[in-house]
């Protein structure tokens, strides 16, 4: 709780540091900054963010490509796709927090591409003066191609607070999602 406490200070002074929203990019980025600290902080306590419909995959994800770091285990609200609105991301990410339960430690933004086409990016959004990663391909039957940004909020991204994969964050042994073995 005092850990959540100093980031929201952080992001308050932050926020009473800037000039105002509407005057200059990155007094934006910090308003908005302070917004997804207020509206997320609740979820610190991981039943809040359930009972807001935020719904929990039962794997936790690390890189496939083979990176150092994971993302946790996400939980997603499909009704905030396409949102950039900084109170309301598409999902939360929680890790293993050693006592059985769940402690948030970043959130993202997912978008629709509007045409489809990985080939395109005009409609490419920005939130916090940083462009979302993409066009990516859905990462699961059905999802269709979007872009995404994630934010490491709660938990200190060494690769950088928008990298996609936390370093910091692990998959415990057993929680990953199964590979399927090649068929012969």
């Amino acid at each position: 709780m005092a850990r959540t406490l100093a980031l929201f200070l952080a992001a308050a002074t932050a926020l009473a540091a800037a000039p105002a929203a509407a005057e200059s990019e990155p007094g934006r980025a910090a308003a908005d900054m302070a917004v997804t600290y207020r509206a997320t902080a609740p979820y610190q306590e991981h039943a809040n963010g359930v009972r807001a419909g935020y719904k929990p995959d039962q794997y936790c994800v690390s890189d496939r490509a083979g990176g150092a770091g994971a993302l946790g285990y996400p939980h997603f609200n499909h009704a905030y796709d396409n949102s950039t609105d900084p109170a309301r991301p598409t999902a939360l990410f929680y890790e293993d927090d050693g006592k059985g339960g769940k402690r948030l430690v970043g959130v993202e933004w997912l978008v629709h591409d509007r045409d489809q086409n990985l080939k395109t990016d005009d409609d490419r959004p920005s939130m916090f003066g940083v462009p979302f990663k993409g066009p990516n391909r859905g990462n699961f039957p059905g999802q269709p191609v979007h872009y995404a940004l994630h934010l490491w909020l709660w938990k200190k991204n060494p690769n950088g607070q928008f990298t996609p994969y936390n370093p910091a964050v692990t998959c415990l042994p057993g929680t990953t999602r199964p590979q399927r073995r090649p068929t012969s």
